[in-house]
C-alpha cells in the first residue's frame, strides 16, 4: 500500500481526513477526529467560505472568470467543492448556499437558463431549454446531501420529463426544435443524445440514494460506457475542477473532456460491476496508469495527483461484485467527426 503514506502526508487536512475515513475505515479514531476539527481551516475550504456573499450566494466566482452564468453557477461550483469534501447541511455555509439555490428554482422543478443567455445562443435563436440549466444546481445540492429534499425531487422529475426515449438527454431546444449535436458530444446509438447533458444529468441520479439504482441512471450509463475514448491527459479533470484547480466554465462544453476517473466513479455509485466487460476493461486500463509509488498523476497539474489517487481508489472500493446489474453491450469505436461518405 505505497499510496497510504503519500496521501497521509498531504498538507490538506481534508484529504488526510477523507483517506482515513473512507479508504482506511478509521473515521472514529483519534487522528481522524482531530483532522475533522481542522477541516474548515484548510485553505481549500477557508478561501472559498470567505467568498460567500449576501443571501448565501457565491457571485464572486463568476466575477473572477471561474464560472459563467452568474450567481447560480458560482454557488453551484462552491457547493460541489464542499460536497465533494464531505460537507453537508450541518455546515451553516452549505445550508445558506443550498437555500439560495432553492430560492431560484422554478415551479416546474427546473432552474432558469444562466443569466447570460448569450452563452446558450444558437444560430436560429437562443435556447429555450437545456437540461444542464437544472442538472448543474441539482448536482450541487445532491452532493451536499439534499438529493431527497422534496424541492430537489421536483428537479429530478423535470429531468425525467426532458429525457429522450433512448435514455439520453438532448443538448436542448430552440422553441420546440431539438438543436444539433456537435460531433465531440455525440453518443453511440442516439440521434439527439448529448454527452454533456447526459453526463451531468446522470451525475445527479448517481448521487441520489434510491434513483442511482433505477432505470434512468442505468440506461444513461450504458450509453456513456459505450463511448470509445480513454484520454490519459484528462484522467482526474473532474476532481481538479471540483477542487478549483480547473475552471468551472462551459455550457454545452462543460463535459467536453472525457474523464475516465469520472466514469469509474459513476459506475461505483450506480452499481455497474466487473461482470460488464466495459467496466472490467476500464479498470484494467486505469490500473495500467498507476505510477510506481501507487499514485495516479494528473498531468496538467501534479498538485492534484493525490486527490485523483484518492478518488480512483474510492471508486475501486465501491465497485461491488455483488450487484446484479451489468450490460452485455460493447464499447463502440468513436470518432467525433467521421469522414463523410462520397456521393460518387
Amino acid at each position: 500500500m505505497t499510496w497510504g503514506p503519500l496521501l497521509l502526508a498531504d498538507r490538506s487536512a481534508n484529504l488526510r481526513y477523507l483517506v482515513l475515513a473512507e479508504l482506511l475505515g478509521k473515521a472514529a479514531e483519534e487522528e481522524a477526529m482531530e483532522l475533522s476539527a481542522l477541516r474548515e481551516e484548510d485553505p481549500i475550504v477557508k478561501s472559498l467560505l470567505a467568498l460567500q456573499g449576501e443571501g448565501g450566494k457565491w457571485k464572486q466566482l463568476d466575477q473572477a472568470g471561474f464560472t459563467i452564468g452568474g450567481a447560480v453557477r458560482g454557488t453551484s461550483a462552491a457547493l460541489m467543492r464542499l460536497g465533494y469534501l464531505g460537507f453537508t447541511a450541518s455546515n451553516p455555509a452549505v445550508k445558506r448556499g443550498a437555500e439560495y439555490l432553492f430560492s431560484k428554482q422554478r415551479k416546474d422543478g427546473s432552474w432558469p437558463l444562466p443569466e447570460r443567455v448569450s452563452d446558450f445562443e444558437f444560430t436560429k435563436g437562443p435556447y429555450t431549454m437545456t437540461p444542464v440549466q437544472t442538472s448543474v444546481p441539482l448536482l450541487a445540492l445532491a452532493m451536499c446531501g439534499f438529493a431527497e429534499d422534496p424541492r430537489s425531487e421536483r428537479g429530478y422529475e423535470w429531468l425525467v420529463e426532458t429525457r429522450l426515449e433512448d435514455g439520453t438527454w438532448p443538448a436542448g431546444k430552440v422553441d420546440e426544435v431539438f438543436v444539433r449535436i456537435a460531433g465531440y458530444r455525440r453518443l453511440p446509438r442516439s440521434e439527439w443524445g448529448c454527452r454533456t447533458n447526459t453526463t451531468q444529468a446522470l451525475l445527479c441520479f448517481a448521487h441520489h440514494r434510491k434513483r442511482a439504482k433505477e432505470n434512468e441512471a442505468r440506461r444513461a450509463l450504458d450509453h456513456l460506457l459505450s463511448r470509445e475514448t480513454r484520454d490519459r491527459g484528462n484522467l482526474g479533470f473532474n476532481v481538479a475542477r471540483y477542487l478549483g484547480f480547473e475552471p468551472f466554465r462551459g455550457a454545452l462544453t462543460y463535459h467536453a473532456r472525457f474523464d475516465p476517473a469520472l466514469v469509474l466513479s459513476i459506475c461505483s455509485k450506480v452499481g455497474a460491476n466487473r461482470s460488464d466487460k466495459r467496466v472490467e476493461e476500464l479498470i484494467e486500463w486505469l490500473l495500467q496508469q498507476q505510477g510506481p509509488y501507487g499514485l495516479w498523476d494528473y498531468e496538467p497539474n501534479p498538485e492534484v495527483s493525490r486527490w485523483v489517487t484518492f478518488d480512483v481508489l474510492r471508486s475501486l472500493q465501491g465497485i461491488d461484485d455483488s450487484t446484479h446489474w451489468f450490460s452485455a453491450k460493447t464499447r463502440e469505436k468513436f470518432r467525433a467527426y467521421p469522414p463523410k461518405k462520397k456521393r460518387f
